[in-house]
């Protein structure tokens, strides 16, 4: 971790709050050794709305802020950490290497009973990734079968793995449940990098039932619609099995299997840690506590940087 040539001095005109967003947003990339382009910067500037060309302006413009920020290759990172540029390419090319399993199998775990939406999220979504990072998932899920939609979901799983693919689905929501109660910035750029293996009609409404998002990243859907495209639809065997196993003489089985894996998750949550939610709407297995060591080290790195800055 590289230590701050000084802080950023007391305000000098309008434009301090804008300077301390660039600058949070550029330690926050930092954290994932990502540099960002500056469409990126202006897409994940952290708490301040501002056009492109405001954004653009204050990077090309500010004397104070080149003091922090430097640029490599069309990336923007912290002083001393031109490294990154380097960095960012190799992983480019991991991520594109990984891209096409991402989506083979993402596309078959869509086509599964009770599945709505799949989509891609963490490294690979900002194709950050590294050639052994897993592929993490996002799914939503047919409410009351989430946990049996989970065990299928854990097919295709071991079906990767042996071909040396490790799929991650780390957050299966149930679509009537569909509000996160996670509200972080850790989760804001979660919701925001997702990158859906179809913008059909249940993106849209994921995206809309988490407009929170915007207190974090407002610049993130700005004057943007998220548009849904016709889904490539699901066999019709996976449609008679949807149907077949949503009456409700499985219920029972689908609260067996909730409660067998909750157990089980439990255990790990024991060894391991981290920040999780297991319910009959949601599995969120975020183990080792990764997001909030994340948001810990932030805030550490903003108290060193930037006076007044959350």
């Amino acid at each position: 971790m590289i230590e701050p040539a000084q802080r950023i001095a007391a305000p000098t005109f309008a434009g301090e709050a804008l300077r301390g967003a660039i600058l949070a947003t550029v330690i926050y990339a930092d954290l994932f050794d990502d540099a960002l382009t500056r469409d990126e910067l202006h897409r994940y500037l952290i708490g301040e709305e501002a056009s492109a060309a405001v954004v653009a302006a204050m990077l090309d413009r500010d004397a104070e802020l080149r003091f922090h920020v430097e640029q490599t290759e069309g990336r923007f990172h912290l002083n001393g950490r031109p490294q990154l540029a380097a960095i960012r390419r190799e992983r480019a090319a991991a991520s594109a290497d990984l891209w096409p399993a991402a989506k083979r199998y993402g596309a078959r775990i869509a086509r599964l009973p009770f599945v709505r939406l799949v989509g891609v999220t963490g490294a690979l979504a900002m194709n950050n990734a590294r050639p052994d990072d897993d592929i993490d998932l996002f799914i939503l899920a047919q409410p009351g079968r989430l946990w049996l939609c989970r065990l299928l979901v854990l097919a295709i799983v071991k079906l990767a793995a042996l071909r040396g693919y490790v799929l991650c689905p780390n957050f299966l929501l149930s679509t009537d449940h569909l509000q996160l109660s996670e509200r972080n910035l850790f989760t804001a750029h979660e919701v925001v990098q997702m990158i859906p293996l179809e913008r059909d009609h249940w993106y849209r409404v994921f995206i809309e039932a988490n407009g929170w998002v915007a207190d974090f990243l407002p610049n993130a859907f700005a004057g943007q619609t998220v548009e849904a495209r016709p889904g490539s639809g699901r066999p019709i065997p996976g449609r008679l099995v949807a149907g077949l196993l949503s009456a409700r003489v499985f219920d029972p089985l689908e609260r067996w299997e909730m409660r067998r894996k909750v157990r089980r998750l439990s255990r790990r949550l024991e060894r391991e840690g981290g920040c999780v939610a297991f319910s009959e709407n949601e599995c969120r297995g975020h183990f080792s506590a990764h997001d909030a060591r994340i948001l810990a080290v932030y805030r550490q790195r903003l108290a060193e940087y930037v006076d007044g800055i959350r």
